[in-house]
């Protein structure tokens, strides 16, 4: 019978079998008696693990691209950008007044404290002060809103390593706190509080009567979670140790705020560069060695209570007077004005529609933020729109350091390294 097989093709069973390249080196190395033949072991080598962009832990939409050997970390790359919005570039469309709310949605844990930042930026761009009650009012908020966020930062992290309740006792202080917001602000989360020139409405007394029974009973409260956790055996042992970094490096790198000062580096912007009324406050700069997550949660904890001084002090001496800086063509008048006066009625019109005319030049203002430094840096052409801004985030700059921080650690260490950090990454990709 004749065939269908092709005559150039030949059939595939009567072909001698092919030797593998293993079983050649094998048989090579059994002629030779001389020669050591060696395998790699597949359940030692290498792998490359993605963590995020969707991962829980990661505290926002961060991947991490994390080299393992085992269990071991070999190497960690971070990549953002998953939350890109374009704040800088929207910037250039918006008028100074109106850029103010979506420097809200930057570090969201901490608003009121992104605005004052923006506003302080502007009023040096234009020349302008705001007056003294609202300097203290400004302070005030500043404060509230560090503590806010390191309540955020003190339950994620416990939550991060199995202390659930820590977590729950942290939420119930942050509420407190977003009840007197509202009583400030008007709004809980995105607040928009801070204007050019002073904020939007004054405090009542009823909210600072809120705010000095919060700050009496929050101490206490404080200390509940610390005996939770800082004899903790779990806990310690989630944190001590893991993720350090020197000194050397944490400068080299650029980090700010706590993650700084727990490397024993005694920088922050209110004792540095005083701005608003801090260089007649009493307060300490809380430092630590050991550059770990232990040292960073010490720092927040600490940092915490000094804010607890703070704002005992602004109660003190809050001053009375405007909150709002009369200043025509640069300030946006208040309403009760704008009803009665022509002249503020056309400088309302002429500020919401074409914006101030400040100088031609460029500033830069920083502030010492719950996650660092948080500047802004404004280039103007004399227009009523910035010509070009940009904003120094914190989180930004100390994602970087994930890299040198999780090389030769865990697996499981990966997450408190990142909860120790404190990245907010609405802040970190603008």
């Amino acid at each position: 019978m004749k065939s269908d097989t092709p005559a150039n093709l030949t059939d595939p069973m009567e072909q001698p079998p092919t030797e593998s390249p293993k079983k050649t080196k094998i048989l090579e190395a059994l002629e030779n008696e001389h020669t050591t033949v060696t395998f790699d072991d597949p359940l030692e080598s290498e792998m490359v693990l993605n963590m995020g962009p969707q991962h829980p832990a990661t505290h926002g939409v961060l991947r991490l691209l994390v080299k393992l050997d085992g269990e071991t970390v070999m190497a960690a790359v971070p990549e953002l950008g998953y939350l890109h919005r374009g704040y800088e570039k929207l910037a250039e469309n918006s008028t100074f007044h109106e850029f103010i709310p979506h420097t809200d949605r930057l570090d969201y844990l901490s608003p009121l404290s992104n605005n004052t930042a923006y506003a302080l930026t502007v009023e040096k761009l234009i020349g302008i002060e705001a007056p003294p009650r609202a300097q203290y009012i400004r302070v005030l908020i500043s404060e509230l809103a560090r503590i806010s966020s390191h309540l955020m930062f003190l339950g994620s992290l416990a939550m991060d390593v199995g202390a659930l309740t820590v977590w729950m006792w942290a939420f119930r202080e942050r509420e407190k706190l977003y009840d007197i917001f509202e009583n400030i602000a008007g709004a809980r989360f995105t607040t928009s509080y801070t204007r050019i020139g002073g904020v939007a409405q004054d405090v009542t007394p009823q909210t600072l009567a809120m705010v000095k029974v919060f700050i009496d009973e929050f101490p206490g409260k404080l200390r509940e979670c610390e005996k939770l956790l800082n004899k903790n055996n779990i806990f310690l042992g989630r944190t001590d140790g893991i993720g350090p970094i020197t000194r050397e490096q944490a400068i080299d790198l650029g980090l700010t705020g706590p993650s700084l000062r727990a490397c024993n580096v005694e920088h922050d912007l209110r004792r540095a560069s005083p701005y608003l009324v801090y260089a007649d406050l009493d307060f300490a700069v809380p430092v630590y060695d050991g550059g770990d997550s232990l040292a960073r949660y010490y720092v927040r904890m600490d940092e915490m209570k000094e804010s607890v001084r703070i704002v005992l002090q602004v109660l003190e001496r809050m001053p009375a007077g405007e909150v709002h800086a009369g200043k025509p063509k640069k300030v946006l008048p208040r309403k009760e004005r704008v009803y009665t006066k022509m002249e503020e009625l056309i400088h309302d019109f002429v500020i919401v529609n074409f914006g101030i005319e400040p100088p031609v030049g460029e500033v830069y203002h920083a502030v010492e933020a719950p996650k660092g430094e948080l500047g802004f840096y404004l280039s103007s052409n004399g227009e009523g729109y910035p010509w070009r801004l940009k904003i120094r985030s914190p989180s930004f700059v100390n994602l970087q350091s994930l890299s040198t921080m999780m090389r030769g650690a865990m697996v499981s260490d990966v997450v408190a390294i990142i909860g120790s950090l404190d990245p907010v990454m609405g802040e970190a990709d603008k």
